[in-house]
C-alpha cells in the first residue's frame, strides 16, 4: 500500500510540474515572449494548486472519505472531455489592451480543469492513507516526500529529456497518456483504503468528516510565514543571479529544483537532526553573501553562484524542516498543506508581479534573506530575559553606527586599493553581525544594517547614471569615465554603447561598428534612401545611425523602458540625431511584423539573441516565413548571433536549408587591439536571403562563409530546445 501511495502521489505530482512549461510553450507563439507572460502563468498555477488544495481540505472535511473519494474519482475523470492539452482555436488576444486577462482566461479553459484535478491530489491522497488502517497510517506526511521528488523529477526532466526530443503535440499526447495511468493508480488507491481500511477508522470511511479541533490563528499565520520566505527566497535568488552574476540558459531550474529538494529532505524522518549543522553553517555563509552583495562581486563566478545557491538551500530546508517539525495530526492534514499553500502563492505574487512595480532592483532578495536569518536563528532556541530583550535593539543599533560610519567615511582613505578598503569595510562589521546570530532578531537587524551601509557606501559604483526595472528585466545607464562611455544594460548583457566625445557622438560603437558585420551590412544593402530597413530590438539605437536622410526605419521593441531610455537625450541621442524617418513600435516583434504589409522592407535586421534568455519563437519556421512575406523581392534577414552560452548558427542554418535560402556568416571575434581600444566589441552576424545576387558584394566577401550545417532538428512552433545548442567550454 506504500509503494502503491508513493507511486500515485509521485505520477501526480510530475504531471503538475509537466505541463506548466508544456504550455507555456504552446501559448508563446501566440503571445509572444514577454516575460510578463511568464510571470502571469506562475502565478495561475499557484492559484489554482491553492484551489485545488481548498477543495481537497473542505471536501474531505464535509464528505468524510468514503463518500469524498466517489468524488474526486469523478472529478478525474472530467478533464478526459477536453485533453490532449491544445491551443488550437482559442483566437489571437487583443492588440489595443493589455493580454493578460486574455492569458488567463485561454488557461484557464485550455489547461484549468486537468491541473485543478490533478493539484488536488497531493493532499487528497494522504488524508486517504491516513484513513487507510495501514501501520504508518498515523504519521502519512512522508507521502510529501514522494511528491516534490516527483516535481523534481518533472522539472529536470523537461528540459533534458523531453522536450529536446518530442514536439508539444507528442508532449501533449504523453501527458495524457499519463495522466489516464495517474487517474488508474487513483482509483487503485480507492479500491485500497475501502478494501483493506481497519474498524477504527470505518467510522470515518463511511460517515460525515468528524470536526478537526480548530487550529490557532497564530499557528495557520506560521505556517504561512515559514511556506513565503523559501518561495519568495528562491525567485530572488533565480531574479538577482540571472540579472547580476550571469545569464546563464535553464538557470531557474536550479533553485527550483534545490527548493523542491529540501521539501523532500525536510519531511525525511530523522530530518531534525540535521538543523545544528545547518544552522551554523547558515548564519555563517549568509554573513558572507551580505559582504559580496555588498561589494557588488561578480567574480570567482562559479563559487559565488554556489555561494548563492547553498545559502538558498540552506534557508529552504531550515524553513521547511520547521514546517515539518509543526505538522498537525492527520485530521488537520488538509488544512496544513492549505496554509502552506497560501504562504507559496503570496511568495510568488510579491516576487513575480509586486517587486518589479515597488523596487528598482531585485530588494526582494535580501529582504527575504534577513527574514529567514530571523526564522533560522530561532532554532537555536536561545533563553530570553528583559536584558537580552534590550541587547536584540542595543546590538544591531551599535553595528549599525559602525558599519555607516565605515561605510561613509572609508573610501576616503588612500593608502590601500580599493578593494582591499572594500573589503574592510564590509567584512569588520560582518563579523560583528555573526556574533549576533544566536538570537533571531539580533540576527536579523545586524544583517540589515549591514545590507543598509552599502547604501551609504560611494567608489566606482558612482558611475551607475540610472536603475530602473520592469517585467523584461533590470536597467542600468552607466558611465565609464576612462573611455567616457555611455552603456545601456540590461543585467549582465550590453545593450548599446555611445562616446561623449562630440566629435564621436553619432559613431556607433560595440556590436555595430562600422568595420564590422553590422557596419559592412547596412552600407552594402541598405544604401539607398528609398529602401526601407526593419531593426528587432531598439537597445541605445546605435543602429539607427547608418540611416540616410529620409530612409524608412522601423524599430521593434518589446519593453517600453528601453524606448524611454534611448529617447532620453541625457544618457543617447542616437535616435534624435539619426537623418531617418524613424518609427518605434513597442510590442512583442513577432505579433508586430504581422501588421506591417507584406514586402514592405528590404533589409529586417533581428539583434535579439545576445542575452542567453532567448526568445525562441522568433527563430521557428513559422517566424521566418512572416519575415519572407514582409520582405521586398530582393530582400535580406540579417541576425545577431554574438551569444556566450548558445551556438544558434545551426538552428538558422537549417531553417534556411529548409526554405531553400542562401545562408552566410561572419565570425568577428578576433578584434584587433587598436579596434577594441576605440570601443569595437567582438559580434557574429548571420544573413539569409533567397538569390547569392540578393547579398551584393558580401557574398564575394572571404570572410562571409556559408553557414555550417548539421544535424539541428528544423526549430518550429511546435518545437525548439536550447539543450543542443550550448556552447562547449
Amino acid at each position: 500500500m506504500v509503494l502503491l501511495f508513493a507511486v500515485t502521489i509521485f505520477l501526480g505530482s510530475a504531471l503538475l510540474f509537466l505541463v506548466q512549461p508544456m504550455f507555456a510553450r504552446m501559448v508563446l507563439p501566440v503571445l509572444g515572449g514577454a516575460p510578463s507572460v511568464w510571470n502571469t502563468a506562475m502565478v495561475f498555477y499557484q492559484a489554482v494548486l491553492l484551489a485545488g488544495y481548498a477543495c481537497a481540505h473542505f471536501s474531505t472535511a464535509r464528505l468524510g472519505v468514503r463518500r469524498q473519494s466517489v468524488m474526486q474519482l469523478g472529478l478525474l475523470l472530467l478533464p478526459f472531455a477536453i485533453l490532449p492539452v491544445a491551443v488550437a482555436g482559442i483566437g489571437t488576444p487583443p492588440t489595443d489592451s493589455s493580454p493578460l486577462g486574455w492569458l488567463l482566461g485561454v488557461m484557464l479553459t485550455a489547461v484549468g480543469l486537468p491541473f485543478f484535478a490533478a493539484a488536488t491530489m497531493g493532499p487528497t491522497l494522504q488524508t486517504w492513507f491516513a484513513a487507510s488502517g495501514h501501520s504508518r497510517a498515523a504519521d502519512p506526511y512522508f507521502l510529501y516526500s514522494s511528491s516534490n521528488l516527483g516535481s523534481m523529477v518533472a522539472l529536470l526532466g523537461y528540459p533534458f529529456a523531453i522536450e529536446p526530443f518530442l514536439s508539444l503535440d507528442q508532449q501533449s499526447q504523453l501527458w495524457t497518456w499519463a495522466y489516464a495511468a495517474f487517474v488508474v493508480l487513483a482509483a487503485a488507491c480507492v479500491a485500497a483504503i475501502w478494501n483493506k481500511s481497519s474498524a477504527a477508522s470505518a467510522p470515518a470511511l463511511a460517515g460525515r468528516g468528524t470536526e478537526a479541533p480548530k487550529i490557532e490563528r497564530r499557528r495557520s499565520l506560521r505556517w504561512v510565514g515559514l511556506a513565503f520566505i523559501p518561495s519568495s527566497l528562491m525567485l530572488g535568488v533565480t531574479s538577482y543571479l540571472s540579472s547580476e552574476i550571469a545569464v546563464v540558459p535553464l538557470l531557474w531550474v536550479v533553485p527550483l529544483a534545490l527548493y523542491l529538494f529540501t521539501f523532500v529532505v525536510a519531511f525525511r524522518p530523522g530530518a531534525g537532526r540535521l538543523v545544528p549543522v545547518a544552522a551554523r553553517a547558515f548564519a555563517i555563509l549568509a554573513v558572507t553573501l551580505v559582504v559580496s552583495l555588498n561589494m557588488q562581486a561578480t567574480q570567482p563566478l562559479g563559487w559565488l553562484m554556489l555561494l548563492h545557491l547553498v545559502v538558498f538551500t540552506l534557508a529552504a530546508f531550515l524553513c521547511h524542516v520547521k514546517l515539518a517539525a509543526d505538522r498537525p495530526a492527520s485530521s488537520q492534514l488538509t488544512s496544513f498543506y492549505l496554509w502552506i499553500s497560501v504562504g507559496g502563492v503570496l511568495g510568488g505574487v510579491f516576487n513575480a508581479l509586486l517587486a518589479p512595480l515597488l523596487f528598482n532592483t531585485v530588494v526582494e532578495y535580501p529582504l527575504a534573506l534577513v527574514l529567514a536569518a530571523y526564522v533560522t536563528a530561532s532554532v537555536h532556541g536561545a533563553q530570553s530575559s528583559p536584558r537580552a530583550r534590550l541587547l536584540d535593539w542595543l546590538g544591531p543599533l551599535a553595528l549599525a553606527v559602525f558599519a555607516f560610519g565605515l561605510a561613509y567615511t572609508g573610501p576616503a582613505i588612500r593608502f590601500v586599493s580599493m578593494k582591499t578598503l572594500s573589503g574592510a569595510i564590509f567584512g569588520l562589521p560582518a563579523l560583528g553581525c555573526f556574533l549576533l546570530s544566536r538570537r533571531p532578531l539580533r540576527f536579523a537587524l545586524g544583517l540589515s544594517a549591514l545590507l543598509l551601509a552599502a547604501t551609504v557606501y560611494r567608489d566606482e559604483r558612482g558611475n551607475i547614471l540610472h536603475t530602473e526595472r520592469s517585467f523584461f528585466g533590470l536597467h542600468r545607464v552607466t558611465l565609464d569615465p576612462a573611455l567616457k562611455v555611455h552603456y545601456l544594460v540590461n543585467g549582465r548583457t550590453l545593450h548599446g554603447t555611445q562616446s561623449l566625445d562630440p566629435a564621436r557622438r553619432s559613431e556607433p560603437l560595440a556590436y555595430y561598428f562600422r568595420t564590422g558585420p553590422a557596419g559592412q551590412i547596412l552600407a552594402e544593402l541598405a544604401r539607398d534612401p528609398a529602401q526601407p530597413v526593419g531593426v528587432v530590438g531598439l537597445g541605445a539605437g546605435s543602429l539607427a545611425s547608418y540611416a540616410l536622410p529620409g530612409q524608412p526605419w522601423t524599430f521593434f521593441e518589446i519593453d517600453p523602458v528601453v524606448v524611454r531610455l534611448a529617447r532620453d537625450e541625457k544618457y543617447f541621442t542616437f535616435l534624435r540625431d539619426t537623418p531617418a524617418k524613424l518609427r518605434v513600435v513597442l510590442g512583442d516583434a513577432r505579433l508586430s511584423l504581422q501588421q506591417e504589409p507584406a514586402g514592405s522592407l528590404h533589409l529586417l535586421m533581428i539583434d535579439a539573441f545576445s542575452s542567453d534568455a532567448i526568445p525562441a519563437h522568433l527563430i521557428t519556421r513559422e517566424a521566418l516565413a512572416l519575415y519572407q512575406q514582409k520582405l521586398g523581392p530582393r530582400g535580406v534577414i540579417a541576425v545577431h548571433i554574438s551569444n556566450l552560452h548558445l551556438d544558434l548558427e545551426p538552428v538558422l542554418s537549417a531553417l534556411a536549408r529548409e526554405a531553400g535560402l542562401v545562408c552566410r556568416v561572419r565570425d568577428d571575434t578576433l578584434v584587433p587591439e587598436a579596434e577594441r581600444n576605440l570601443g569595437k566589441a567582438a559580434s557574429v552576424w548571420l544573413v539569409l536571403a533567397r538569390d547569392t545576387a540578393d547579398l551584393g558584394a558580401l557574398a564575394s566577401d572571404r570572410r562571409w562563409l556559408p553557414a555550417r550545417l548539421t544535424g539541428q532538428r528544423v526549430w518550429t512552433d511546435n518545437y525548439s530546445s536550447i539543450l543542443h545548442t550550448f556552447r562547449p567550454h
